[in-house]
C-alpha cells in the first residue's frame, strides 16, 4: 500500500481535549435542564456522533439550534494544546507540500474552534456533520480522500480510538493507531502503531504533491 496523504483524527490524536470538551458538554447539558453528567458519561457517548447528537441523548429530548448553541458558547475561549510533536509534524507536511487533512466525529464548527485555539491550520476539515454515518463507517475518510483527489487506498488515517481504526479499514485505507491518545486500545487491530505523531511521516511515499 502506497500512502500519499495522511488524514488525522482530532480529539485524542491531534489535540488533548480530555478535559475541555467533556467539561463544556457537561455544562451545556446542565444549562439545558439535563442531568449531572461527568467526563466518563460524555466519553461513553462519543460514538453517537456530533455534539448536537450527544447533547440530545444526554438531555433525552430533541433540541433546537438555539439550544445546541449553548455548547458552542461554553466552548468559546477554551485553551487547548496539541500533543507533543503534532505541530512539528504539521510543519513538516507543509514543507513537503502535502495537505493537512482532518476527519473528526466532532462537528466542523467545534473542530474549527478547537484547532484555531491550538494554532493548527488545516487544508481539509471533515466534521461529523458532513457525513451521514459516524465512525466506524468510512464516510468521512472517503470524503476526505475525494477532496484530496486520491484513492482511499493511498490514505493513512491516524487515530487513537478503535472506531478510528475500524473506519480506516472500512475505507480501504491504512489504519495507523495513535498510541499517545487517550482512547488507544492495544488490543484493537491496526496496520501500524505509532509511538508519536512524527512517526506518521514515515508512512508517506517519497515525493510530494501540492494542493
Amino acid at each position: 500500500m502506497t500512502v500519499k496523504e495522511l488524514v488525522w483524527d482530532m480529539d485524542g490524536t491531534l489535540l488533548d481535549t480530555t478535559a475541555v470538551v467533556p467539561a463544556a458538554l457537561a455544562r451545556a447539558v446542565r444549562v439545558l435542564g439535563g442531568p449531572v453528567v461527568d467526563a466518563d458519561d460524555i466519553v461513553a457517548a462519543y460514538w453517537r456522533g456530533t455534539p448536537e447528537v450527544i447533547m440530545e441523548h444526554l438531555v433525552a429530548r430533541p433540541l433546537t439550534p438555539t439550544e445546541t448553541d449553548v455548547y458552542y458558547r461554553e466552548l468559546e475561549g477554551v485553551e487547548v494544546a496539541p500533543y507533543p510533536e503534532v505541530a512539528d509534524a504539521f510543519a513538516a507536511l507543509q514543507a513537503q507540500g502535502r495537505a493537512l487533512a482532518v476527519f473528526t466525529g466532532a462537528s466542523s464548527r467545534a473542530a474549527g474552534m478547537l484547532l484555531e485555539s491550538a494554532g493548527l491550520p488545516v487544508d481539509v476539515l471533515i466534521g461529523g456533520d458532513h457525513v451521514e454515518r459516524p465512525k466506524p463507517a468510512p464516510d468521512g475518510i472517503l470524503m476526505a480522500s475525494e477532496k484530496l483527489g486520491i484513492d482511499p487506498v493511498n490514505v493513512a488515517y491516524v487515530g487513537d480510538s478503535p472506531l478510528d481504526l475500524r473506519a480506516a479499514t472500512a475505507a480501504g485505507s491504512q489504519s495507523a493507531a495513535a498510541a499517545w491518545g487517550h482512547m488507544y486500545d492495544r488490543t484493537e487491530r491496526a496496520d501500524v502503531v505509532l509511538a508519536g505523531p512524527l512517526q506518521a511521516l514515515e508512512l508517506l511515499s517519497v515525493g510530494k504533491r501540492v494542493m
